[in-house]
């Protein structure tokens, strides 16, 4: 028997975690139809082969029509749910995983015009500042059905065959009634502590009336909002302990912090360049004053981390919510001694930040999450052993080579630079960003374990690789940063990668222009202020840094805001000209005929990269297939099949050697390219 803490079984109530580790709820946004469907559940399903104990769907499940999805949120209110969840839970449940959902009524955060436009609520008329919509203030008779909608959804979560419910009680409508900040209500649901957390408790004791004492109720609650006005730690545990007292609920998931800004977000779940764990001694705090069982997940990402989690008496079950994202077989690998498998998540929050953005949640350097149906997490062994050349060693060849090596081919790599890592080196220069290379770090080791040829420090022609005899090619070289579209003057220019690599020294007077509002602009930009340059940031758009979402803007803006540092929106930089020792920048806009001049001391432009494809197309006309992709057998998840040229080798391009675009596209590239080969 393990003597590891992260392995040890945990009794919550009558209910038997076989580990400590939880993916706590969230909503990846899967669902069709407002219903948890097969990419949903293969999702936790995989988390659930991986060895997780305790899967929580859901972040979170909404209990009323006028809750509106913002995040594509399942729709709890709906009787369909139930053969879906139980689709879901019997899976899990056959891999020894519990499983459990998060349900709400998101109150005031979300908008009007989502669903079935019908008014947002909340429990006083102020705006949220992320989503914007103006909420009806709550009347009478809306308390009374929500909170029926709550018992009903519970009831419908116990016929599913699930394990127990979690309360949202965070920046939703329940913490909505709980905090002075948004509660302007009279009594009995506004004024004092006891009329603030009426509604919460009448929630919790209809819902446990409902489904009765065998099923798991619990509630993620923000046991201190951090906020002046807010509500304080001394009002949270105190609310715990009368929950305790009445029987209401199992556990906590606790949480601090406020989630009404995107600043705030981050604070609750930290991003890259910020604080890992900064809660966790909070949460064992609340764990010592209370007594009862305490989960919490906020940025623990490492096994070491939730280790001592545990072994402090910290926490009794750990969220390593994100990690499981970038590997959901975590306990697996630690019960069969590869802990130094583990894919490690490198705090990009990809994954939340394209929920935020509307899209779907994938991880920054997992290609297979939320691609379950078509993408392995495993690699399976080739059937035959070939012979494949990659050329580059940035994020997708490594990939390439990763996932070629594992299935047994022999693989060389070239590799112009002197150290592997592409664009990712170069970004993670930047202390903040400098977790990116655990990217690159871990498909090194994984290929030094297969048996990978390195070859740095070489430029490699159509002959070198033409000598290897290869059977399949991969040309993954990337891209140069482009210098842009204009009019004249663009000789004059530095990029942003100029200016992150230390080729360009920062000026005095700088105006950067971002046309692809990638993280690129905003690293450049902090570069140059922390140099103590004058920097004006312009984009053509209605917003500046438009891929980058906007929890993950708050450690730059953190870093800019107190600077000499502006933003400017809707212009265009046309033209630059030299004039004397100094720049003249011509700008103009897409919305009217304008011209305007900066004089400036230096000019960087941000146009994202062109493709590093003359290999490429010089052994084109050589391969098997012409360079050419079957897309539809690509998105399938089939192998690639095409002919038309010659005998001998396949030839692939993949990542910014086809066209400028992000880590994800790479890694994607390489996976469904690589996993048949």
């Amino acid at each position: 028997m393990s003597h590891d803490p992260l392995l040890q079984p945990f009794r919550l109530r009558h209910l038997d975690l076989k580990n400590r580790l939880v993916s706590t709820a969230h909503e990846p946004a899967y669902t069709e139809d407002g219903m948890p469907k097969d990419r949903y559940r293969l999702y936790h399903l995989e988390r659930a082969k991986g060895g997780l104990a305790l899967t929580m769907t859901a972040g979170s499940a909404v209990v009323s029509r006028d809750s509106p999805p913002a995040f594509e949120n399942i729709l709890a209110w709906r009787d369909e749910v139930v053969g879906w969840m139980r689709k879901l839970a019997d899976d899990c449940h056959a891999h020894g995983c519990a499983v459990m959902i998060q349900l709400t009524h998101l109150g005031r955060r979300t908008r009007w015009d989502a669903g079935d436009w019908l008014p947002s609520l909340g429990a006083g008329p102020a705006r949220e500042p992320a989503h914007r919509g103006a909420p009806k203030v709550i009347e009478d008779w809306d308390i009374a059905r929500i909170i029926a909608d709550y018992a009903d959804a519970a009831e419908r979560m116990k016929a599913a065959g699930l394990d127990g419910v979690e309360i949202e009680c965070y920046g939703h409508l329940p913490d909505q009634f709980i905090s002075p900040l948004t509660n302007t209500l009279d009594a009995p649901y506004g004024g004092g502590f006891e009329n603030r957390t009426r509604f919460a408790t009448d929630v919790l004791a209809a819902c446990r009336e409902r489904v009765g004492p065998d099923f798991i109720l619990g509630l993620r609650l923000v046991a201190d909002e951090d906020a002046a006005g807010g509500i304080p730690a001394e009002e949270g545990m105190a609310f715990a302990r009368q929950l305790q007292a009445a029987g209401l609920v199992d556990f906590l998931n606790v949480i601090r912090g406020r989630i009404h800004t995107d600043a705030a977000l981050a604070d609750v779940i930290p991003v890259q360049g910020m604080r890992s764990a900064p809660h966790l001694d909070f949460a064992g705090r609340v764990r010592a004053e209370l007594g009862m069982p305490v989960f919490h997940a906020a940025r623990i990402q490492d096994v070491a981390t939730a280790r001592h989690a545990v072994q402090a008496g910290l926490l009794d079950m750990v969220g390593m919510t994100r990690a499981h994202i970038a590997e959901p077989h975590i306990v697996r690998k630690i019960e069969e001694g590869r802990e130094e498998e583990i894919r490690p998540c490198v705090g990009a929050t990809y994954c939340l930040g394209r929920i935020y953005q509307g899209g779907a949640a994938l991880c920054i350097h997992n290609a297979a999450t939320g691609r379950e149906a078509t993408m392995p997490h495993e690699i399976a062994p080739a059937e035959a052993r070939k012979r494949v050349v990659v050329v580059g060693a940035g994020p997708a060849g490594l990939e390439a080579a990763r996932v070629a090596g594992a299935r047994g081919h022999a693989v060389t790599v070239f590799e112009a630079a002197d150290a592997p890592g592409g664009q990712v080196r170069l970004c993670a220069q930047q202390v903040a960003r400098s977790e990116m290379m655990g990217i690159i770090d871990w498909r090194m080791a994984r290929c030094a374990a297969a048996g990978v040829e390195f070859r740095f420090n070489a430029w490699a022609e159509a002959a070198e690789v033409r000598a290897l005899e290869p059977d399949v090619v991969i040309v993954a070289t990337g891209g140069l940063a482009r210098p842009g579209d204009l009019a004249a003057g663009s000789d004059a220019t530095v990029t942003s990668w100029d200016i992150l690599s230390g080729d360009a020294k920062p000026g005095g007077r700088v105006l950067l222009f971002d046309e692809a509002g990638d993280f690129a602009a905003l690293q450049a930009a902090q570069v140059l202020a922390d140099a103590g340059a004058e920097v004006e940031v312009m984009t053509p758009y209605q917003a500046f840094s438009s891929e980058v979402p906007g929890i993950n803007l708050v450690p730059f803006m953190r870093a800019l805001q107190d600077k000499a540092v502006t933003f400017t929106v809707t212009y265009r930089l046309q033209a630059v000209e030299r004039d004397g020792n100094r720049l003249k920048a011509i700008v103009g806009s897409d919305y009217m005929d304008l011209r305007q001049e900066r004089a400036v001391d230096q000019v960087v432009v941000n146009y994202g990269t062109a493709p590093l494809d003359e290999l490429y197309f010089d052994l084109k006309p050589e391969s098997q297939n012409l360079g050419a992709v079957d897309y539809e057998a690509l998105v399938a998840g089939r192998r690639q099949a095409m002919t038309g040229g010659p005998d001998g080798f396949q030839l692939f391009r993949i990542g910014d050697a086809v066209s400028s675009r992000n880590t994800h596209a790479a890694v994607y590239d390489a996976l469904r390219l690589m996993k048949d080969i």
